[in-house]
């Protein structure tokens, strides 16, 4: 017999910790994070512990009385105040995460996974690694076969990714490897090769020779870049190096909307210019892109410009 909508099902089983997802099913466990969200929105992270009390300024109420629950219940404070509480999606993690430097915020991470065609299994070299927020998401895309090699300049930020991609996935990776260095000159050393390259730094452009002999033919870079004038240096970078396709540029607006009865319209916050991503396909050994037919704007590489310029056939 079928059971109706409305009749519960047998449960799942818990996620298996092999499949190294960071997420979990059931009862509500010790040592296990939660999101606690109040009435007004106001978000706190919490790690569950047995006998431990909960205090904000509405209150306080015991640990015990969501451990063995299933998540999506609310639990009232003593003052009366009551929070909804789940487990944290990865989103919802990687923005209240401690940070050492910037987040990939979850758009860009979206956008890349998808663009940049991560797949279980890949091996993925990303630089720098920041505070483990994109790591998280590539960590999950490439599943346990597979392999992000992570590379970071600064110990401290080294230090902050490390702690937060060990407590969402609640272990050491397997498939993780966190170097400490310059992707410029330690990748060449390794002698690996991989399937996708994530640059997250200053001067991405600096990389590009390293992140060729890297690559494998078809591979992809992708370089995620705050300013305008980091995308046009990485860009023309490309553009000479001769080995890439021609180089896509792009960043994503994100604008929610307030939906009340006949009152709909844009939300007054919006998650707008967060960086710009650039992504561009490794050619064959010895194999050149086709040549640009179209003129460049008026001016485009006038006497202002003092970056990388493409040869005149272009």
């Amino acid at each position: 017999m079928v059971p109706r909508m409305s009749e519960p099902t047998d449960q799942l089983p818990d996620v298996s910790n092999e499949a190294w997802s960071g997420v979990r099913r059931g009862p509500l466990r010790e040592g296990e994070w939660v999101r606690l969200v109040d009435s007004k929105g106001r978000r706190h992270n919490i790690c569950l512990e047995a006998g431990k009390r909960f205090f904000s300024n509405r209150g306080h109420f015991e640990h015990d009385e969501l451990l063995g629950r299933e998540e999506g219940f609310t639990v009232t404070s003593s003052a009366g105040g009551e929070y909804l509480v789940f487990r944290p999606l990865l989103s919802e993690f990687v923005v209240s995460m401690p940070r050492g430097a910037a987040v990939v915020y979850p758009k860009d991470a979206a956008q890349i996974v998808a663009m940049v065609d991560v797949f279980p299994g890949a091996h993925v070299v990303e630089a720098g690694v920041g505070s483990g927020a994109l790591t998280c998401s590539l960590l999950r895309a490439v599943g346990p076969q597979g392999r992000v090699s992570s590379y970071e300049r600064r110990e401290e930020f080294a230090d902050v990714a490390r702690q937060n991609v060990t407590q969402f996935f609640g272990g050491d990776h397997p498939a993780w490897n966190l170097t400490l260095g310059d992707l410029a000159e330690a990748l060449p050393e390794s002698g690996e090769r991989c399937d996708r390259i994530i640059l997250d730094m200053l001067a991405p452009w600096e990389c590009l020779d390293a992140a060729a002999t890297a690559l494998l033919p078809g591979g992809i870079v992708c370089a995620y870049v705050a300013t305008t004038t980091q995308l046009s240096r990485f860009v023309e970078t490309v553009r000479v190096h001769g080995g890439f396709t021609e180089p896509q540029a792009w960043e994503s607006l994100v604008r929610d909307w307030h939906v009340e009865g006949l009152a709909v319209r844009p939300g007054h916050k919006m998650i707008g210019h967060t960086a710009f991503l650039v992504t561009a396909r490794r050619m064959a050994p010895g194999q050149k892109p086709p040549l640009k037919r179209r003129r460049p704007a008026p001016g485009a590489y006038g006497e202002d410009y003092t970056g990388p310029r493409p040869s005149p056939q272009s």
